[in-house]
């Protein structure tokens, strides 16, 4: 067991604990996910201050507790993100984020693509050029793809043809021809801006005033990950409907 961390690391939720403490969730550059008690952080007097918010990217200095707390020696941000945290759209893309993280189930087990990808991902958010619709669901494909589970968009993920792909279905993995459709059905231009974000044109996408498709993506991307992690997430969904295949209705 790990005594001591000196790391980086991403404030992911925090929640009260006694009269004055509070826990912190962190994923870490080293460590993975890690859980603190930042003693005495909601008193006035507290040099921790704001420090161990939720979505700041911070430096700690922790060491290890009884259980499976450690306790906070020193915390210093890293970013500070004054974009991200000036703008309801972009705090929430952020929240969306970080909630999908805390939902990976792998505490003490480090993956340092994770936290690059987390840290890319919140300076896109915090990057006044970016829209921010579609970061989280950008983010949602490439964490799949991270973790070898990108969805197949080229082809009919059941029969293998290459199309028409007329609909989305995220238990079975990805697009499907008119023969084998099943789960959301998928517009000609949602299908074009999932393939941009996973083919390498994604700082384009993100310019992007309201793309066309655009809701349709973020709702298959939310689906995508909640199928993944196999529960849903309290991720905000897009307000535009998305049309069911004939195989829902």
């Amino acid at each position: 067991m790990i005594k001591e961390i000196d790391d980086d690391a991403v404030v992911l939720r925090t929640y009260k604990s006694g009269e004055s403490d509070r826990i912190a969730v962190l994923w870490t550059r080293k460590h993975g996910k890690v859980r603190v008690l930042a003693k005495g952080i909601r008193k006035s007097t507290s040099r921790l201050g704001g420090n161990l918010e939720p979505l700041a990217y911070v430096h700690v200095d922790l060491v290890k507790s009884r259980g499976e707390l450690y306790i906070t020696r020193h915390v210093q941000h890293r970013e500070r993100y004054p974009v991200m945290r000036s703008s309801y759209e972009r705090i929430n893309a952020g929240y969306a984020v970080v909630e999908v993280i805390d939902a990976i189930p792998s505490d003490d087990v480090a993956d340092e693509g994770i936290f690059e990808l987390l840290i890319r991902v919140l300076g896109s958010i915090d990057d006044e050029h970016f829209v921010p619709d579609l970061i989280p669901a950008s983010f949602f494909f490439k964490l799949l793809s991270h973790d070898g589970s990108e969805p197949v968009v080229d082809n009919c993920v059941n029969c293998g043809s290459a199309g028409p792909l007329v609909a989305f279905n995220a238990q079975v993995g990805g697009t499907l021809c008119a023969n084998c459709r099943s789960g959301h059905a998928i517009s000609h231009d949602a299908l074009v801006l999932i393939r941009r974000i996973l083919g390498g044109d994604l700082a384009s996408v993100l310019r992007e005033q309201s793309a066309p498709g655009a809701g349709e993506v973020m709702t298959i991307a939310h689906d995508a990950i909640e199928q993944h992690f196999g529960k849903r997430l309290k991720v905000t969904r897009a307000s535009a409907p998305i049309t069911l295949s004939s195989s829902d209705q």
